[in-house]
């Protein structure tokens, strides 16, 4: 008995494609004639034509899904070419009614058009291995730099996330970049963990050399503090000596940031007592000064009543009773306030030595001598060019007449400045 015959697009032929003998045997006419493919003893022909009809329609639908699945894109060529070898490997021999052939045709074109696509990612694979190989010596290179810095000058916060990062970075390309070549890939690991080794070594050195200095300042600084501290019973007059504690603070160098923060609180505590305690004593003489201030700025009042004295004798006594008095009266606090007081009276003290220089000079007999011996000499100098004027006139003279006016004026200014 015979199936009927297969019309679909696909096999247009007229003629069927499986056949079922009498004893249940299911036969598919292929091109070297029919093949047979199986039994189906308890059911009708047409029951077992359709089942090896449906095997073949389950290797139609796989050769499709690969079809499309490569008309889409997105998956890997040759994932599909082996999944395209799967499913030829299932074409030979299949126990199956269709048009095998046909099958075997497509999955062929397919599996070509596969092979120049895997060749186009093969180029495309290696091109992104060489790029994860230079992106990896990168990061190699940048790590090996980072361990041929001078420890002592690294900033080492920075130097650890920056080498942190560069960890991320390849375990990131590790991940989701491509597999690179065994041999290539752990030698790139080993220059990169060697890398971070040294720079690990160094970091450790660094902070074992940094925390030995740190403990010598702070016992340094320690003592400066309890020192310091031992200062307190002498009030204001440990002030001097925490100077020159506060001066070897400086020079210590640096412990540490909450070392040096406690101990410069302990440090700082024990000066804010001493300059508190002369603050105290400051406060208090400004206080006890008021009465001071008072009196001295009467004294003042009373002072400057001396420009007003004609007799310098007299402005002097007046001057140097009230001078007794100030320095009677003592010392005032705030100095700002003694020091204003003081150049109020030192201005008078000025004036009345100005007045005093001035009455010295005009009544000193040396002075009066030489004066009068120039009024005298200026005075006989006049008369004879006033004579010599009066010649002059009578003759007419013009020159003569000039030149004894002009000596004759500058005589007479000279003789008034002498207060002739």
């Amino acid at each position: 008995m015979t199936a009927a015959a297969d019309s679909t697009p696909d096999n247009p032929v007229a003629e069927p494609w499986g056949r079922v003998d009498d004893d249940g045997t299911v036969s598919v006419r292929e091109a070297e004639g029919w093949r047979v493919v199986g039994q189906f003893p308890d059911g009708s022909p047409e029951e077992a034509l359709a089942y090896f009809e449906r095997k073949f329609a389950d290797l139609a639908g796989e050769v499709g899904l690969l079809e499309v699945r490569h008309r889409r894109g997105g998956a890997s060529a040759s994932d599909l070419r082996a999944a395209a070898r799967a499913v030829s490997a299932k074409l030979d021999g299949a126990a199956a009614v269709g048009d095998l052939a046909h099958l075997e045709a497509r999955v062929a074109i397919l599996t070509e058009a596969l092979a120049a696509a895997s060749e186009t990612e093969a180029v495309a694979a290696r091109e992104a291995v060489d790029e994860a190989v230079k992106q990896r010596t990168e990061l190699v290179e940048k790590a090996e730099a980072l361990a041929a810095r001078d420890p002592r000058s690294v900033q080492w916060k920075q130097a650890s996330a920056e080498l942190t990062g560069l960890f991320d970075q390849w375990q990131s390309q590790q991940q989701h970049g491509p597999r690179l070549p065994k041999a290539t890939a752990q030698q790139l690991w080993k220059r990169f963990r060697d890398a971070r080794a040294t720079v690990d070594k160094h970091r450790r050195e660094f902070y074992a050399e940094l925390d030995e200095s740190h403990k010598t300042v702070r016992d340094s600084k320690t003592r400066l503090v309890e020192k310091a501290e031992a200062l307190a019973p002498k009030g204001e007059d440990g002030i001097v000596a925490y100077r020159e504690l506060l001066d070897q603070w400086k020079n210590a160098g640096r412990a540490g940031k909450k070392v040096d923060d406690a101990l410069w609180a302990r440090f700082k505590a024990a000066g804010d007592a001493l300059y508190s305690a002369r603050s105290e004593r400051e406060t208090a003489d400004a206080e006890a000064s008021r009465e001071k201030i008072a009196a001295k700025r009467e004294l003042l009042v009373e002072a400057r009543t001396v420009a007003d004295e004609s007799d310098i004798a007299k402005a002097r006594a007046r001057l140097t009773a009230v001078q007794r008095q100030w320095d009677e009266i003592g010392r005032i606090f705030p100095r700002d306030a003694e020091r204003t007081l003081d150049d109020e009276l030192r201005k008078i003290e000025n004036a009345l030595r100005t007045r005093e220089d001035a009455d010295w000079k005009r009544n000193d007999p040396e002075t009066k001598a030489r004066a009068n011996d120039m009024t005298r000499q200026l005075t006989d100098a006049i008369q004879k060019l006033e004579d010599e004027l009066a010649v002059a006139k009578k003759s007419g003279d013009k020159r003569a007449i000039a030149d004894a006016s002009d000596a004759l004026d500058a005589r007479r200014a000279w003789l008034k400045a002498l207060g002739g």
